[in-house]
C-alpha cells in the first residue's frame, strides 16, 4: 500500500463564478491564483506561497442546477481496487476513473449515506502534505454523516483510518464527535452523526486555515459571505466558523488565535 493511501491531497470548488470565487477566497484567505492551463476547461490552480492548495472550476454542464460546493479529493494508488472496495463496502460510484493529461487520474464517489468525494492517483510521488495548521491550506477534514457507526466502517475498510480521539458532546444533543488518522498518524479530521436539524444531506466539509479568526471573518462578510455560527473554540485551542461564500458554497475557517 502506498504511503499516501487514504489520505486527502486536493480540494476543488465548483461553482457558477470561478472569477468571483477567486476574489473572494483570495481576500479571505490570502490565495494566489493562475489559470491551470488546461484546454477547453476554465480551470483556476490556488496557490498558498509556493504550494497548489486546490482548484476552482465552473460547475459542469450535465451537473447544471447542482449547488456550489467544495470536494475533497483522497489519495489512491490503484483507483479501480479501490472503487471495488468501495461498493463492496456499501459505497457508490458515481464516475468511473478518467484521465487528466499530464497530472494523474480521478474517480467521483459517495459513501453508503450519499456523502461526495472524490480519488486521485498518480504515478508520481503523492503530494505534499504540510503540517495540518499551515496557513493558507486545509487543516481539518469533516464528515456530517448519516449514520457516525456504519459509516465509520466503510471508511476504516475502504481507506485503513483508524480511530483517534472521541468527543462526548451528548450534553448538547450532538453524540460522538470521532476524530481520526491514517493509519495511525495524526488525526487529519473528524465525524459525527448529522444533526437532525442540519437541513442538507450528509456531506464533507473543509476547514481553512488563516491567521486571526476575528479579521478573517470581516473579510468574508465584506466579501460578500455568511456566518452561519458564532466563532467557536475547540479542543487544542483552536477556533472555528463555519461559513458561505458569495455563491452559497459551504466553508470553514479555523486559526490559532481569535
Amino acid at each position: 500500500m502506498h504511503k499516501d493511501y487514504g489520505r486527502f491531497c486536493w480540494y476543488e470548488l465548483m461553482t457558477p463564478d470561478v472569477s468571483a470565487a477567486e476574489r473572494f477566497y483570495a481576500s479571505v484567505i490570502g490565495w494566489t491564483t493562475k489559470d491551470s492551463g488546461m484546454p477547453g476547461m476554465n480551470y483556476t490552480l490556488a496557490y498558498a506561497g509556493e504550494s497548489q492548495v486546490a482548484g476552482l472550476m465552473d460547475i459542469p454542464a450535465e451537473a447544471k442546477g447542482m449547488p456550489p460546493l467544495w470536494i475533497g479529493y483522497i489519495f489512491s494508488d490503484d483507483l479501480e481496487k479501490t472503487l471495488k472496495d468501495i461498493a463492496a463496502n456499501g459505497g457508490q460510484v458515481h464516475r468511473q476513473p478518467q484521465d487528466i493529461p499530464g497530472v494523474g487520474r480521478f474517480a467521483v464517489a459517495a459513501d453508503p449515506h450519499g456523502a461526495v468525494f472524490s480519488l486521485f492517483s498518480t504515478k508520481d510521488e503523492g503530494p505534499e502534505q504540510p503540517g495540518m495548521m499551515t496557513p493558507g491550506h486545509i487543516g481539518w477534514n469533516e464528515l456530517m454523516a448519516g449514520d457516525l457507526d456504519s459509516d465509520w466502517d466503510f471508511y476504516a475498510k475502504t481507506f485503513g483510518w483508524t480511530k483517534d480521539r472521541a468527543v462526548d458532546m451528548s450534553e448538547g444533543g450532538m453524540g460522538i464527535y470521532q476524530t481520526f488518522a491514517v493509519r495511525g498518524g495524526n488525526a487529519i479530521g473528524g465525524m459525527m452523526t448529522k444533526p437532525a436539524d442540519l437541513p442538507a444531506p450528509p456531506f464533507w466539509g473543509y476547514y481553512f486555515v488563516v491567521e486571526g479568526l476575528d479579521a478573517a471573518i470581516k473579510r468574508v462578510t465584506d466579501g460578500g459571505g455568511r456566518i452561519l455560527m458564532d466563532p467557536m473554540e475547540v479542543p487544542g485551542g483552536a477556533w472555528i466558523v463555519n461559513c458561505l461564500d458569495p455563491q452559497g458554497a459551504h466553508f470553514s475557517l479555523v486559526a490559532a488565535t481569535r
